[in-house]
C-alpha cells in the first residue's frame, strides 16, 4: 500500500473552459482556485464545500502534445482522470510496481510537481495520476467565469466509478491507494463500496451483481468507467437539466458535457443507501 495518499481531484475534459463554467461554477457554485497553460492542455481548478476539487481540462498547444486532443476526438468531452497526491512519489512508484501495475509517463524532474500515471487498462478503466507536489497553486480568475448561482457551493460527495470486477476495483483503490472502506451494500443488481481518504475524498465503486444487468451492459467490454459525480447542494431541482428520480435528481451526460451528475439536497442521507440514478 502507498502511504500518505489522498484523493485530490477528478478531472473532466472539455473543448472550451467557457462550456463548463455555467454548470461547475454557476449551478454548483465552484470557487475558482487556479488555472494555467501547459503543453497539450490548459487546466482550471474549482473548489467545492469541504475542499473537494474538480479540474477542467481543455486542449492547448496540441502540436506539442496531443494526448487531450486524441482523448476528445475518441471519446468526446467527459471524465478524464483521478489524481491522488502522495507523500513520496518514489515510494508510490515502487509500491505500484510491486502490486503489478506499470507506471507510465514518470516525470520526476520538477521538485515542485512530480507525477506518474496508471493506464486505464490496469487501473481499471480510469486513468490515475499519482503526484507529489509542494505548496498550493493559486491564480487570478478569468474574466468570463460567472458568479455562483447559489450562496453556498455544492459538496462533491463522491466520484462513482463502475467496475466489472469489484475485486479489481478494491485491489487498486483500497489495497494500493489506501482507501478505507466506509460502507457497502447491494441495490438493484448492483454491489457498491464507499472508500474514503483523508480530507473526505471518496470513491464509490459500483459493480454489477450479474451479467446482463443494465450496468453490465453499460460497461460493455470495459473494465470500468466513471459512472457519475455525486453532489449535495441547496437546490438540486434548480440545476439546469436536472430531473428528479425518487430522492435524487440526475443530469444526463449528454446534458453535461459527457459527465453524469447525481444531486441530492444538502443534509440528505440519500447517498448512504447505495447507488442512485
Amino acid at each position: 500500500m502507498i502511504s500518505d495518499t489522498r484523493l485530490d481531484h477528478v478531472a473532466v475534459a472539455v473543448e472550451r473552459h467557457a462550456d463548463a463554467w455555467p454548470r461547475y461554477a454557476g449551478d454548483l457554485g465552484g470557487r475558482w482556485l487556479s488555472g494555467g497553460l501547459s503543453l497539450g492542455f490548459a487546466p482550471a481548478q474549482l473548489e467545492y464545500a469541504g475542499g473537494r476539487k474538480i479540474e477542467i481540462l481543455r486542449p492547448h498547444r496540441v502540436a506539442d502534445n496531443d494526448f487531450l486532443r486524441r482523448f476528445l476526438d475518441r471519446n468526446g468531452p467527459g471524465p478524464h482522470h483521478l489524481t491522488f497526491k502522495v507523500g513520496d512519489i518514489e515510494e508510490a512508484l515502487a509500491e505500484a510496481s510491486l502490486a503489478g501495475y506499470a507506471p507510465l509517463h514518470v516525470d520526476l524532474t520538477d521538485p515542485i510537481w512530480q507525477e506518474a500515471f496508471l493506464h486505464p487498462r490496469d487501473a481499471p478503466g480510469v486513468l490515475v495520476q499519482l503526484a507529489q507536489s509542494e505548496g498550493h497553486w493559486r491564480t487570478p480568475p478569468p474574466d468570463d467565469i460567472p458568479a455562483p448561482r447559489t450562496s453556498n457551493p455544492a459538496a462533491l460527495v463522491h466520484v462513482a466509478h463502475a467496475v466489472a470486477s469489484l475485486d479489481e476495483g478494491l485491489r487498486l483503490f483500497s489495497a494500493l491507494l489506501g482507501g478505507r472502506e466506509e460502507r457497502n451494500g447491494k441495490a438493484d443488481h448492483h454491489r457498491w463500496v464507499d472508500l474514503v481518504w483523508p480530507e473526505a475524498g471518496r470513491v464509490r465503486l459500483v459493480a454489477p451483481s450479474s451479467e446482463g444487468s443494465p450496468l453490465w451492459s453499460w460497461l460493455g467490454a470495459r473494465a470500468g468507467r466513471i459512472l457519475h459525480l455525486g453532489f449535495s447542494c441547496d437546490d438540486p431541482g434548480g440545476v439546469s437539466g436536472a430531473r428528479q428520480r425518487g430522492s435524487a435528481w440526475s443530469v444526463a451526460p449528454e446534458d453535461n458535457l459527457g459527465t453524469a451528475l447525481v444531486l441530492v439536497p444538502t443534509g440528505s442521507d440519500a447517498f448512504d443507501h447505495g447507488p442512485l440514478p
